[in-house]
């Protein structure tokens, strides 16, 4: 009898003392645990004004089995609700708990996202509504109607991604595209909780046991981007009724300086509860807006390719600069004929690349991969193909955009399937033109651009410059070699000055910038189903690159035509913070009014 006294003494005072769940548990009728959402962590561009801050909601939460009957049209009204709305939200919420969705005994969202001026009228008669509540989060709030694509937007976690991941709960806000959802977990900062004492109404009367128990919430870290905001929304403006992309980089750093994807949407379209009606809108629209093509599409290089195949035929000792090659308005052979504009004939590698000749590519890619090193075409094809990946094309540059396409380069044993193993240099020699199967991001021909001012090496392209109390990632400060040799780079480059500076024939003239030494390749890349695509890359300074940049314009024809200027107007802008002269001026009023969606395809 004794030991079972101590047995019951002892368990009591475990209970009653020294464990304290017991008593919080007893106690939980009388309290209610209010999660904690810290702010997320505000965004801002390499200059340091702010893009995107945030700003206060709340939402209003439901313990089913607290609910009691209550004035329906009250309630409706405090809310700016139908009774038909209100009716469907308790089948809603009926179905989600036989569902097990939900439970009837923990809180769970009922409306979202009230404003400050619906949440005080709210509050004001929330005690006649037992079983209701509020609990306050913040939304983004973007300070500028532009970049979309780069900073992405916050949405409800999805059934998947919630078994996947501890930290959320039902009705949690992520990052679901760009930076937001690149940079989620430092943003996103961590939840807190607060336990508070309420009334039989539901009413708070002040924290539960001093506030003991309670966490608080730690905001998300400030970031800054490379994006120059002002570059951005100038990019955005000259791509305006256009389809296609801007990527400018600093080639030094690898830093992005400007994504522009077009069409574009205001990222305010994404957020609070105009979003359900918004994305919709957004996702069916033809010109599908939600699009990233600067990282996304997957085109044709055209003729800015031309660089590549010319340093990889000097590092081979297929090409010298002093090699000449006659073109007859195309290369022509076997029957086939691959096409060409007038031009002075013959000419040399830098000549080549001024007047974008076809005909001089064709002899010397076919010099490449007939070269009498390589045991056959196969071998020839691969060694070729290798070089392309060192360059950087054919897989994910690894930027931080989670959604990077690959693009495509073939290798040889795709040409040995598609002409069972039956096929030559002729056979694939749209390749030396950047035609054919040859696929790149906009990203990818942009960090081409970076690589050659770098005369041979790049960094991995990124967004992110500085994280609040942590390094970036070491791979975005990795040097990458392309294997090309500092002496071969002189005459392709020098072909790209010409390109824009050598006067009659040169097929960039138009990218002149007085007073800066811009270098600039076009290409026309063909398109079966319409006008071919317009395509510019350049680099500038020649001797100190500040900047480098690709530009797409989708059926905008000539390279010369649009894509040239819209890149000279945006390396202007940068680097001399003003367009000049008044050509200049006319030049940035054509590009600015140009419609390639409703017509308009002619400069006038």
């Amino acid at each position: 009898m004794v030991g079972l006294g101590l047995i019951f003494i002892g368990k009591l005072f475990i209970l009653q003392v020294y464990d304290t769940s017991y008593s919080i548990s007893a106690e939980s009728n009388t309290r209610r645990q209010v999660t904690q959402y810290p702010s997320r962590g505000l965004v801002y561009d390499r200059n340091g004004k702010l893009l995107v801050s945030n700003q206060a909601v709340y939402d209003v939460m439901v313990v089913p089995r607290d609910i009691v009957p209550f004035d329906s049209i009250d309630f409706c009204e405090s809310l700016d609700l139908t009774i038909e709305q209100l009716r469907e939200r308790f089948v809603q919420m009926r179905a989600d708990i036989k569902s097990r969705k939900i439970s009837t005994y923990k809180p769970s969202v009922f409306m979202k996202q009230l404003s400050a001026e619906q949440y005080g009228s709210f509050q004001e008669k929330l005690y006649k509504f037992k079983g209701f509540f509020v609990q306050g989060r913040t939304l983004r709030k973007y300070e500028y109607p532009s970049s979309a694509h780069v900073l992405g937007y916050v949405g409800e976690i999805s059934e998947k991604d919630l078994k996947n991941q501890s930290y959320y709960s039902q009705g949690d806000y992520v990052g679901i595209s760009g930076i937001e959802q690149t940079y989620e977990e430092q943003l996103r900062g961590k939840k807190g909780v607060k336990y508070m004492l309420v009334d039989v109404h539901g009413r708070e009367k002040g924290a539960f046991r001093g506030g003991r128990h309670d966490t608080a919430a730690i905001a998300g870290k400030n970031i800054t981007l490379s994006l120059d905001i002002e570059l951005q929304q100038y990019g955005e403006q000259l791509m305006k009724n256009k389809v296609g992309s801007i990527v400018a980089i600093e080639p030094a750093t690898g830093e992005i300086l400007s994504l522009v994807s077009a069409p574009n949407y205001d990222p305010s379209l994404l957020i609070g509860r105009d979003r359900s009606q918004n994305y919709p809108v957004l996702a069916t629209d033809s010109l599908k807006p939600l699009f990233n093509r600067a990282i996304q599409s997957r085109v044709p290089p055209g003729s800015t390719f031309k660089t590549i195949n010319a340093l990889i035929g000097l590092q081979e000792g297929t090409l010298k600069p002093y090699t000449t090659h006659e073109c007859f308005m195309g290369y022509h052979a076997r029957g086939l004929s691959v096409g060409c504009h007038n031009h002075e004939s013959p000419l040399n590698l830098s000549q080549s690349i001024q007047h974008s000749c076809n005909a001089y590519y064709c002899f010397e890619y076919r010099d490449i991969l007939d070269n009498p090193k390589y045991d056959n075409i196969q071998d020839a094809f691969d060694a070729w193909k290798d070089y392309l990946v060192r360059f950087g094309f054919g897989y994910r540059l690894g930027a931080d955009f989670k959604n990077e396409n690959r693009g495509f380069v073939p290798n040889s044993a795709y040409f040995d399937r598609h002409y069972n193993k039956s096929w030559n240099s002729l056979t694939v020699i749209s390749l030396s033109i950047g035609q054919g199967e040859l696929l790149f991001t906009p990203l990818q021909m942009t960090n081409m651009a970076a690589m050659l001012a770098n005369r041979g090496h790049y960094l991995t392209p990124h967004i992110i410059k500085d994280i609040e109390d942590e390094p970036i990632d070491d791979r975005f400060s990795e040097i990458h070699e392309t294997g090309i040799d500092l002496q071969h780079f002189a005459p392709v480059i020098n072909g790209m000055e010409l390109a824009v500076w050598g006067g009659a024939g040169s097929t960039a003239r138009i990218a002149q910038i007085p007073g800066v030494s811009i270098c600039g390749k076009t290409g026309t890349a063909e398109n079966p189903h319409g006008d071919d695509h317009s395509i510019f890359m350049a680099f500038a300074p020649k001797d100190d690159p500040q900047i480098a940049i690709a530009v797409y314009v989708e059926n905008g024809g000539f390279g010369a035509t649009w894509a040239a200027p819209i890149a000279s107007l945006m390396v202007e802008k940068y680097l001399t913070d003003t367009i000049s002269t008044p050509y200049r001026k006319w030049t940035e009023k054509r590009m600015l009014e140009g419609d390639l969606i409703h017509g308009d395809k002619k400069l006038q």
